[in-house]
């Protein structure tokens, strides 16, 4: 299923489908369950940063998607997603293992630079029938899993509507006052008047990455807001951090270790990432029951 197709319903309908980032292949299972109960659509995507640190490779993470949506019977809306990628041989793999989605992000380069970079990868996505997702500004981080530098830029209206005219990219990841990661000194503040500027000039599904820590009001007004705004938002550090903290870990391990752990264990890792999934559903996301 293409990006645009699993979001087509969020502006009209007000609500926002969660991107969750498994970051060990045995968490893919209880996000995906989480979309059955809920009967919520779902996409589930990890970045190229992430396979990196934790050691999995597309064909394993695509492998594991599609061998959980049939053995669930997954009738949900879903797609699987490549998150925050740099080099196009990555993005290759991907699409040759199945994946659905693709994000280039190219944001650190001027924006022409960026538009000629992303404008090739959807060109060469778009022809094998592969949504693209891309970035304009400079999302912040605080623990560098996803991005190389903690800049934060906030994205120019004017520039994302010539952006998408010139790329032709499905969705776009604004930087809006989120930031990838644990929020602690920095808090976020989302400039809700950002978004609706850039919703004003394109139709294009805009992206809120960074979505772990922030207050659910501000979530909640980001994509709710007349005409619609956000309609994607990203969740990773959560996710992890509630698999760690089932089993009293502090550390993060990779997914060698998490393939490793005893079957109560890994029980116990998967129930609280279920609960978590389900909670962002029904009260973060309010995508409960759009399933169509």
């Amino acid at each position: 299923m293409r990006l645009e197709e699993i979001l087509k319903n969020t502006r009209k309908e007000r609500y926002a489908t969660g991107s969750f980032s498994p970051r060990y292949v045995p968490m893919i299972q209880p996000v995906l369950k989480a979309a059955k109960i809920c009967h919520s659509p779902a996409i589930i995507q990890i970045s190229q940063k992430e396979m990196n640190r934790y050691g999995i490779c597309p064909g394993e993470f695509a492998e594991e998607f599609f061998r959980q949506k049939k053995e669930l019977g997954i009738t949900e809306p879903t797609t699987l997603h490549l998150d925050h990628t740099k080099e196009f041989d990555v993005i290759r793999e991907a699409i040759e293992a199945g994946f659905e989605s693709v994000m280039i992000d190219a944001s650190e380069h001027e924006f022409e630079e960026n538009v000629e970079i992303t404008g090739k990868v959807v060109e060469y996505a778009h022809g094998r029938k592969v949504s693209v997702e891309a970035e304009l500004g400079k999302i912040g981080t605080t623990d560098m899993m996803e991005t190389d530098k903690d800049e934060e830029l906030y994205t120019d209206p004017g520039q994302a509507l010539e952006f998408v005219k010139q790329t032709g990219v499905d969705a776009l990841a604004v930087s809006v006052g989120t930031a990838h990661g644990v929020y602690t000194v920095k808090q976020p503040c989302v400039q809700l008047d950002i978004i609706k500027a850039i919703r004003d000039l394109t139709p294009v599904y805009l992206v809120l990455h960074g979505g772990s820590g922030v207050p659910s009001q501000m979530v909640e007004a980001s994509y709710a807001m007349e005409g619609g705004g956000i309609s994607k938002v990203n969740i990773a550090t959560d996710l992890e951090l509630a698999f760690l903290d089932s089993l009293g870990k502090k550390e993060r391990g990779d997914n060698q270790w998490s393939m490793a752990l005893a079957p109560d264990e890994l029980a116990l890792g998967r129930q609280a990432v279920q609960k978590l999934v389900e909670e962002k559903m029904i009260h973060y996301l309010h995508s409960d029951g759009k399933a169509w």
